[in-house]
C-alpha cells in the first residue's frame, strides 16, 4: 500500500453511496478500510448495471476495502465493532442520528476506549436540529438545500442531476473534515466528530446565491443550460443535430469568439462590450450565437473555436470517453483487478498527488471476504471465538452470507 494516509485505518459502517464513497476516497490515498456490511449486502450492490450478478458500480466503490460482514442487529455483533473501533482512527457511519447510540456504539461510547478516534457522520439533516430525524437521501438534500430548485429549465419541473452528485460531495466533506480531525489529534491527542449533512452539502454549493437574497431578495431561478450572471457559457446547437459546450464569459475571450464568428463588431457593440453588458443582453446574445454555432457540424466548429483558444467542446458520452487520447494519456480510466471478472474499468483516484499519489489495488469483492481474516487479525479473536461468531448469525463469511435477504429496518441517512 501507498498513499499519504498509510498507516490510518478506517472502520466503514455506512451504507449505500455517502458513507461507503467517503471510505473509498480515503482507501484510494492509503488507508486501511475495514467495510462492515449486512449479510444481505451493502444496498448499493443492487445498484447500476449487473454483470454475472456482480454489480459494477458496487465493484468500484467498495474497492481498495477488506470485506466484513457483520448483522448489527445481533448484540454480538455490536460488540465486534466496539473491539474493531479500539484498533481504528476514524469511523464513518451514515445511519440517522441516534442508531448507533441505540445499539450502544456512539461516539461517546467508542471514545472511552479510543479517545483520539475520529467519527464522521453523514446524514440527512446533521446529529442537531428539528429535521435531524428525518431520513436523509441525496435527493432529499437537494430539495432542502436549494440546489434542485435551480436546475433544469425555467419553463418546466426541477430535474435532478443523473448521478448522486450531492451523496458524493458530501461524502468528500466528509473525507476532508477527517483528514482535517486527524491533523488536530496531532496537537491534541484527542478525536472529534464531523458532522457532514446532505442538505448543508448541497446548500453550500448555493455560494453565489446567498447573499444575492439576503442583499437583493433576489429568489435564483431554473436557467436551463446557462449559467446566470455568466455569458455566453452554454450550450448551442449545431447543423447535424449536436451541441457545442461555450464558456467565454470573459472580455478577452469573448473578443476572441467574436473574432472566430468574423464580427469582430460584436466585442466593440455595447451590449456585448463587457460581461455585465452581455448579461443584461443575454437572451440576444444567446440567439446570435446559436444562429451561427447551427451553420456548422460539430467536428467543424469544435476544432474551429478551440484552435484560437475559445474554451469549447462537444458532450462526451461515456463512449467518446473510453476512446479519447486525453483521458488514455492521463491514465483517468484504471482497470481493477477483480476475483470474478479479471478486472473492471472505473475512475482513477483524484485528485493528482505528485508524491503520494492514490492507486486502485483491486475492485471491491463479495460479502464477507474478509471477516475472519479481519476478526483474527485485527480483532484479536481466536479460532474459536470466529467459528462462534459465525455460528451465531453475527457473522458471515463469504461462504454463509444469504445475498437478497430482507435489509435492517433502519435507514441509512
Amino acid at each position: 500500500m501507498s498513499g499519504p494516509l498509510v498507516g490510518y485505518r478506517v472502520l466503514e459502517l455506512g451504507s449505500t453511496v455517502a458513507g461507503p464513497f467517503c471510505g473509498r476516497l480515503l482507501a484510494d490515498f492509503g488507508a486501511e478500510v475495514i467495510k462492515v456490511e449486512p449479510p444481505e449486502g451493502d444496498p448499493v450492490r443492487t445498484m447500476g448495471r449487473h454483470v454475472d450478478g456482480k454489480s459494477l458500480y458496487a465493484a468500484s466503490i467498495l474497492r481498495n476495502k477488506q470485506l466484513v460482514s457483520l448483522d448489527l442487529r445481533v448484540p454480538a455483533a455490536r460488540e465486534v465493532v466496539a473491539r474493531l473501533a479500539q484498533k481504528c482512527d476514524v469511523v464513518v457511519e451514515n445511519f440517522r442520528p441516534g442508531t448507533l447510540e441505540k445499539w450502544g456504539i456512539g461516539y461517546e461510547r467508542l471514545r472511552e476506549s479510543n479517545p483520539g478516534l475520529v467519527m464522521v457522520r453523514i446524514s440527512g439533516f446533521g446529529q442537531s436540529g428539528p429535521y435531524r430525524d428525518r431520513p436523509g437521501y441525496g435527493f432529499l438534500g437537494d430539495a432542502v438545500g436549494g440546489m434542485l430548485h435551480i436546475n433544469g429549465y425555467p419553463d418546466r419541473p426541477p430535474v435532478r442531476a443523473a448521478v448522486p452528485v450531492t451523496d458524493m460531495v458530501t461524502a468528500l466533506y466528509g473525507a476532508f473534515g477527517a483528514v482535517m480531525a486527524l491533523l488536530s489529534r496531532k496537537a491534541t491527542g484527542q478525536g472529534q466528530v464531523v458532522d457532514a449533512a446532505l442538505y448543508e452539502s448541497s446548500f453550500s454549493l448555493m455560494e453565489s446565491h446567498v447573499p444575492a437574497f439576503e442583499k437583493l431578495g433576489h429568489v435564483a431561478m431554473r436557467a436551463g443550460s446557462r449559467l446566470p450572471g455568466s455569458t455566453p457559457n452554454s450550450l448551442y446547437p449545431t447543423a447535424d443535430g449536436g451541441f457545442i459546450a461555450m464558456a467565454a464569459s470573459s472580455d478577452p475571450v469573448f473578443r476572441r469568439l467574436a473574432s472566430v464568428m468574423g464580427r469582430p463588431e460584436l466585442g466593440e457593440d455595447a451590449r456585448f462590450a463587457t460581461a455585465l453588458a452581455r448579461v443584461a443582453n443575454q437572451d440576444v446574445l444567446d440567439a446570435i450565437l446559436a444562429e451561427w454555432t447551427n451553420g456548422f457540424e460539430l467536428d467543424e466548429l469544435e476544432p474551429m473555436l478551440q484552435q484560437r483558444d475559445v474554451p469549447a467542446s462537444r458532450v462526451f458520452t461515456m463512449a467518446d470517453i473510453f476512446g479519447d487520447p486525453h483521458f488514455a494519456a492521463r491514465g483517468s480510466i484504471v482497470h481493477a483487478a477483480d476475483n470474478e471478472l479479471g478486472s473492471i474499468a472505473m475512475p482513477a483516484p483524484a485528485p493528482r498527488l505528485s508524491a503520494t499519489p492514490g492507486e486502485v489495488r483491486h475492485a471491491g469483492g463479495a460479502i464477507g471476504a474478509d471477516t475472519v481474516d479481519v476478526l483474527g487479525r485485527i480483532g484479536s479473536y481466536d479460532r474459536a471465538q470466529i467459528d462462534t461468531l459465525l455460528s451465531s448469525g453475527a457473522a458471515f463469511d463469504a461462504a454463509h452470507v444469504n445475498p437478497g435477504a430482507a435489509a435492517p429496518a433502519e435507514n441509512p441517512a
